[in-house]
């Protein structure tokens, strides 16, 4: 769908597709053609869906859609009041209760997980011929936010809490409450660390992180305040998917604290750990080359046993500020890796670094190819690399 969208100029196409798009229950493509220059303001009212058919149908992306802002002034303050009691009525009752009390079946309940959105998937039930996705909670947080009710801490961690991470509920709980930057929430956030719940540290963990990364402000006033917390925090988590969102935190800084505490974790056991601290170390560094410690670390997580941590760090490696000959020679090494993606990063990586190397190993690989890095925009550099040396 992107790679037509990029190719067509036709406005009237990606109207009628979004039309379609939601009439379909396609949020998600709903979505990537408003991205793409959809005008919904297009589509008359009868050919879309109605706000209380998509609020039912359980997908976020799908009510995001049609309360886009060129389309918004349709639905009258209380009927987004309405859907708003709707979506409540779903989320506290549960998919499953509701299907079961609308259809009256007593059926095997068949549920998948699926992709909602371009960040986020959500749980899919289908009962009696009907199918729900489990997305009310996530709808109730983006009407609730619409009609400017400010819903507490606790109550939005319990949207949140009742699904995974990779859950658009999560997900739009911890932006909303990243983006109030008031000490209020930053302080219930961080009394979370020291929870017994792992998933309670967690869901902390990713509101603070997501309160500096969202401060755009010339103060940064959250910025060492966070690296506070999860340096020393960093030291003591013992659960892997916390102690990975910390760590992600860590490389968000530009602190030599941040730097340390990553280092210290370069040897962990998990590779999701490890893959954090590569993705992390000397990225937002100042300094004009890596430290001691933190160039030692990304040569011996360039020869890690998982692929993931080899690929990103020779990313770190070849993005970094660092230009030692040392760290050309590591990703020149990469080039005859047992996985492409880590050869297309390898020389990217010496692309960049201005290497001859880089040229042939290129040639090697061949055109681009489809999959989950996009390979094309790394092996650009390569030509970038040519246009320079050869001073056009």
């Amino acid at each position: 769908m992107k790679s037509l969208l990029r190719e067509d100029s036709d406005p009237d196409m990606r109207d009628a597709a979004f039309c379609l798009a939601i009439r379909t229950y396609a949020g998600g493509l709903a979505q990537l053609l408003l991205q793409y220059g959809a005008d919904p303001g297009q589509c008359e009212p009868d050919e879309l869906l109605s706000l209380r058919e998509a609020v039912d149908s359980g997908s976020p992306a799908l009510v995001e859609a049609l309360l886009d802002h060129r389309i918004r002034d349709r639905y009258p303050a209380s009927e987004l009041s309405q859907m708003r009691d709707l979506a409540r009525c779903w989320h506290e009752a549960g998919v499953e209760a509701e299907l079961r009390c609308r259809t009256g079946s007593q059926d095997a309940l068949v549920r998948i997980r699926v992709e909602d959105d371009e960040y986020y998937s959500v749980s899919e039930f289908t009962l009696g011929g009907v199918t729900v996705r489990d997305g009310h909670g996530a709808i109730l947080t983006d009407l609730d936010e619409l009609l400017g009710v400010r819903t507490e801490f606790e109550e939005l961690m319990a949207r949140a809490l009742d699904h995974d991470q990779d859950h658009t509920a999560w997900g739009r709980a911890t932006i909303l409450l990243a983006g109030r930057r008031d000490q209020a929430t930053w302080s219930a956030a961080a009394a979370l660390r020291v929870h017994a719940d792992p998933s309670r540290r967690l869901f902390g963990a990713e509101v603070l992180r997501l309160t500096h990364l969202f401060d755009d402000s010339d103060e940064d006033a959250f910025a060492g305040p966070a690296v506070d917390i999860f340096t020393d925090w960093s030291a003591k988590e013992a659960d892997l998917a916390v102690l990975t969102e910390v760590l992600v935190a860590l490389g968000e800084h530009a602190d030599p604290r941040a730097d340390a505490a990553l280092v210290a974790h370069a040897g962990h056991c998990d590779p999701r750990v490890r893959g954090a601290v590569a993705r992390g170390v000397g990225t937002w560094s100042e300094s004009p080359a890596f430290s001691d410690e933190v160039r030692a670390a990304l040569l011996v997580l360039m020869l890690d046993v998982d692929t993931a941590v080899r690929r990103d760090a020779c990313l770190t490696v070849g993005e970094g500020r660092g230009r030692a000959p040392v760290l050309a020679d590591a990703l020149a090494a990469r080039l005859d890796d047992t996985d492409r993606q880590v050869q297309v990063v390898a020389v990217h990586g010496l692309a960049l670094h201005d290497d001859e190397r880089c040229v042939q190993a290129a040639r090697r690989l061949g055109p681009a190819q489809p999959g989950f890095l996009n390979e094309e925009s790394y092996l650009d550099s390569v030509w970038r690399y040519e246009w320079r040396r050869d001073g056009r």
